[in-house]
């Protein structure tokens, strides 16, 4: 009877890694409308709340751009993002002067995924930056991460 309840937590316990590569998406038409109508929206989790409310409350330069909503909206966004970020899944979540992370590409979680992605590779015309999760993570959109979803292209 033991080994038969030890296969499934055996089981269970194999497939973690996978998992933990795979975010799940809350739904929220706001947040869909206006994050992918530049770029994909970035699951939740990939940030901590503290992160996510100074990246809502600063839209008026949002890495370069105008990315400016109405407060009432941005407000409900920013609660949606602050509900479902990630906390200390993220890793470091603060620069070294103390000031909340605003990249996703900076966080530690980023950092060690990524560690052996060469400079070069991140500046071909196919990627573009490290912010393109979507060129090398084909299901990206989906909050599909994994390593078994990876297609570096040339």
């Amino acid at each position: 009877m033991t080994r038969q309840l030890a296969l499934p937590f055996l089981l269970a316990a194999l497939s973690l890694p996978a998992l933990a590569d795979s975010y799940s998406l809350p739904k929220n038409v706001a947040f869909e409308e206006e994050c992918t109508s530049c770029h994909i929206a970035y699951p939740p989790q990939m940030l901590d709340a503290r992160s996510w409310q100074h990246m809502m409350n600063g839209l008026a330069n949002h890495f370069g751009t105008d990315a400016s909503i109405d407060d009432r909206r941005r407000t409900a966004i920013a609660d949606f993002l602050a509900r479902n970020s990630g906390g200390r899944k993220t890793g470091r979540t603060v620069d070294a002067k103390g000031n909340p992370l605003l990249r996703i590409t900076e966080t530690a979680r980023f950092e060690r995924k990524h560690r052996d992605v060469t400079a070069a590779t991140w500046k071909r015309a196919s990627i573009k930056s490290p912010a393109n999760c979507a060129a090398c993570h084909a299901q990206a959109a989906a909050g599909d991460y994994s390593e078994r979803s990876i297609s570096i292209p040339k």
